[in-house]
């Protein structure tokens, strides 16, 4: 049997600004998405622990940039949701400054995982994110979670929907995978694709 790739991961702490991140020569995966869209539980399932990363049914609960150490050789960044969440505008402008910063600037970001609600129709700041971040040239890879084998039909056709609409505005959609952290799939495959951009570097 083969030697799991995550051998240990534990939080390593928050920081509110980009300007009050460490610096690190450790690579980072980090991970956007909307608020709710099941960013905390896709943690836990890749880090196979429970609890590492909070879990909330009230979207916006994450407000900081948190950071887990994973191998104690690079980071997995939790950054803050965006979408529906209940917050003021002037925060919400506040937390978009701070990932746009961060994925402009941050030398270390390996990939961008951003994850998509694989259960719902495309929605436009989804779709907006997408885009800005492959013009803006971040490494981007797309996760649609919540891909639960009974919605598998509505699911494959969210997932085609949303690459038809993307394809208005680029290129070429960038790597997808497709998660369900109930149904417990899809964790391999973003694993390995870790391991092997971790290798290139």
């Amino acid at each position: 049997m083969a030697t799991p790739f995550i051998l240990s991961a534990a939080y390593e702490g928050s920081f509110a600004t980009f300007e009050s991140l460490k610096a690190s020569a450790f690579s980072e995966f980090a991970f956007a998405g909307r608020s709710n869209v099941g960013k905390s539980s896709l943690i836990n399932y890749l880090a196979n622990k429970k609890e590492m990363a909070r879990t909330s049914s009230q979207p916006g609960k994450t407000q900081t940039f948190n950071y887990y150490t994973i191998n104690n050789k690079f980071y997995w960044v939790d950054m803050p949701g965006y979408g529906f969440a209940k917050v003021s505008v002037t925060l919400r402008n506040k937390w978009k400054k701070e990932m746009e910063t961060y994925l402009g600037n941050r030398e270390q970001l390996v990939t961008l995982f951003q994850l998509v609600d694989s259960r719902i129709k495309p929605q436009a700041n989804d779709l907006e994110f997408s885009r800005a971040c492959i013009e803006g040239q971040v490494p981007l890879a797309i996760v649609f979670t919540k891909a639960d084998k009974k919605f598998k039909n509505e699911v494959r056709k969210n997932i085609s929907d949303y690459q038809d609409e993307l394809l208005k505005f680029v290129k070429m959609v960038p790597t997808i995978f497709i998660t369900s952290a109930s149904d417990q799939t899809g964790k391999e495959e973003i694993v390995d694709w870790m391991k092997m951009l971790l290798e290139k570097n």
